[in-house]
């Protein structure tokens, strides 16, 4: 759903990043060192090399916590304004902030047209700012099962989009909420027309809500490898036991802000999504 027009400038920019992230991996695996963060960042060489950041589904929850998952998007937090321009950049993201909030990490979230705008349903701080996108086309994010990431005050969630159109017809109100795709794991299940011996490799990222031991852990994770679209949603399902997980976007349209392990992608997206703590 790119516009090649648009990118050129982020393509240098696309390669430079995963040159680094490469060299980083090279070096080994970064693990958190304290055991009680609410969110961590590291890198992972196996099965292929990869970044991901996670957080912790009921310390989020948690009215004491000072960490809050937040979508951006355009400038000034009016995501309705239509004279405002985007964001663009984790850099700008950050600098909308209050003086006591840091960006602890932050990923794109989801695809954009040539105007930097959602072409999928997306709820920011309860504004809707575009509805549930359930028609059939061309690309990744028609590739159906497509599906909505989301939170309100009762938990975080990747549903399928049809599923979600139930919901929302139920009554369900988002706080936050971006429509991708394809889905990359549908209850439990990788998506139907993924297949194992894909030559469509590309760096991808994508999310997914994955348990162990009873815990849920929200996890956003960025290819370093170029892979297909079966082992990255295999990776989701297999090794980071996440029942339904979705495809944000690939390629020099991925794009990581995580300091901790020394990743800055200076790329233009258009929604974003990143971890804020408030001191």
């Amino acid at each position: 759903m790119k516009y090649p027009q648009k990118h050129l400038k982020n393509l240098l920019l696309a390669s430079i990043s995963t040159s680094m992230a490469t060299l980083l991996t090279a070096c080994g695996n970064y693990e958190a060192t304290n055991n009680d963060l609410l969110a961590a960042c590291q890198i992972v060489n196996e099965p292929f090399a990869y970044s991901i950041c996670q957080a912790d589904s009921a310390k989020l929850l948690d009215e004491n916590s000072k960490l809050d998952l937040q979508l951006f998007w355009r400038a000034g937090g009016d995501n309705t304004n239509q004279n405002a321009q985007p964001l663009f950049t984790f850099e700008a993201a950050q600098n909308s902030l209050a003086k006591n909030a840091t960006l602890q990490f932050a990923t794109n979230a989801g695809m954009y047209n040539d105007a930097f705008a959602p072409i999928g349903y997306t709820v920011i701080n309860g504004q809707q700012v575009l509805s549930l996108n359930l028609n059939e086309g061309g690309g990744n994010f028609h590739l159906l099962p497509n599906g909505v990431f989301w939170w309100d005050e009762t938990g975080y969630y990747v549903t399928e989009s049809q599923t979600m159109a139930t919901k929302l017809k139920n009554g369900t109100k988002p706080l936050y909420a971006t429509q991708s795709g394809p889905m990359l794991v549908i209850n439990g299940k990788i998506h139907p027309k993924f297949k194992p011996d894909s030559t469509s490799k590309k760096i991808r990222n994508g999310v997914g809500i994955c348990e162990h031991e009873g815990k849920q852990t929200i996890k956003f994770v960025t290819s370093a490898s170029v892979v297909n679209f079966y082992e990255f949603a295999h990776l989701f399902k297999n090794e980071l036991n996440c029942k339904n997980a979705l495809f944000f976007d690939g390629g020099i349209a991925s794009a990581l802000y995580a300091p901790t392990i020394n990743r800055h992608d200076k790329k233009n997206m258009g929604v974003m999504v990143g971890l804020v703590e408030t001191q």
